[in-house]
């Protein structure tokens, strides 16, 4: 018998990231469906930050940054972020995690607003992730008037079934299924694990990348509602979630998806952004939110108004 690869471990010293930085914050603001706590209690507050929870996950290939399926854990610990993994992480996670982002320049761009100062003081520290596009695409796809602990428990239900296990320590890890993977399933062995009318939605776009029709990759270097208009290929993306994944995978920090909360923000604090269509109300919001990191606001807000229940 074969002896499991063993993790590597490590630490990044938060001294040398740029701004502040909160991983509980980051990875359960509900930007990430791909993470789980190796304690079991993802998600069971909608208001946390500053723990120091493991965080777990197989990470499949990313261009230019692995080639391969890495099993990695982190934790935020003694000012540093703990690592453990089957290779060196500390590219993946700087990549996963935007450890690279300048957050206080960030927080400087963006407009004087009592609201979003709020937000920022309540999560100072939470990074936008950078998922890899297809697990991301997949996890929005299946985001529709969900909770965000039903939407990470479908993505932890699609792993188990059917993505590839991977062994460290003497544990196993399952990776989220792969194109190929997923497309072979029936729309009933989707509908087995709960995802309901999602189920030949999900199908359908792992079929289109799985043959090559279409890759959410694709969107990258296109001007930003170019881009999103190009996600909206896939089956069962519309506006809102296809700027989640320009926003949480593929780099577009000025996307500002419109959910439900944000649009309970507009109401509220910026009614003279409600242009009535998606496209101009998310452009005026957009501009209102200081442009070109106005997804950092919008998630800020986001994750401030929904543990508020407000």
């Amino acid at each position: 018998m074969t002896a499991s690869p063993t993790f590597e471990s490590g630490a990044i010293p938060l001294s040398s990231i740029p701004g502040p930085f909160d991983l509980q914050a980051t990875l359960e603001s509900g930007q990430s469906y791909l993470w789980d706590r190796a304690d079991g209690r993802m998600y069971e507050s909608m208001d946390v930050h500053g723990g120091d929870a493991w965080y777990e996950t197989v990470v499949p290939p990313i261009e230019g940054v692995s080639d391969e399926d890495v099993v990695v854990r982190v934790r935020q610990r003694d000012g540093a972020l703990e690592w453990e993994a089957t290779t060196d992480p500390v590219p993946l996670l700087t990549h996963l995690l935007r450890l690279d982002d300048d957050l206080d320049a960030i927080y400087d761009a963006t407009p004087d607003d009592d609201l979003i100062e709020s937000a920022y003081d309540a999560y100072r520290g939470m990074r936008l992730v950078r998922d890899p596009p297809f697990p991301c695409l997949i996890s929005f796809i299946c985001s529709a008037q969900m909770r965000v602990s039903r939407i990470h428990g479908m993505q932890t239900a699609l792993a188990e079934a059917f993505g590839t296990r991977h062994e460290a320590d003497g544990e196993s890890f399952a990776a989220f299924p792969r194109p190929e993977q997923l497309a072979a399933r029936t729309e009933s062995e989707l509908r087995d694990l709960k995802l309901g009318y999602r189920a030949p939605y999900v199908q359908q776009t792992a079929r289109m990348v799985a043959d090559g029709e279409a890759h959410p990759r694709e969107a990258v270097g296109l001007p930003y509602e170019e881009a999103r208009e190009s996600l909206t290929r896939f089956v069962g993306v519309g506006d809102k979630v296809a700027d989640c994944v320009l926003l949480f995978s593929l780099g577009y920090l000025e996307a500002v998806p419109l959910d439900t909360w944000i649009r309970s923000a507009i109401a509220e604090h910026y009614p003279d952004c409600d242009r009535g269509s998606y496209a101009e109300t998310s452009r005026a919001l957009r501009e209102r939110l200081g442009g070109e990191y106005a997804g950092y606001a919008q998630t800020y807000l986001f994750y401030y108004l929904r543990a508020r229940g407000a």
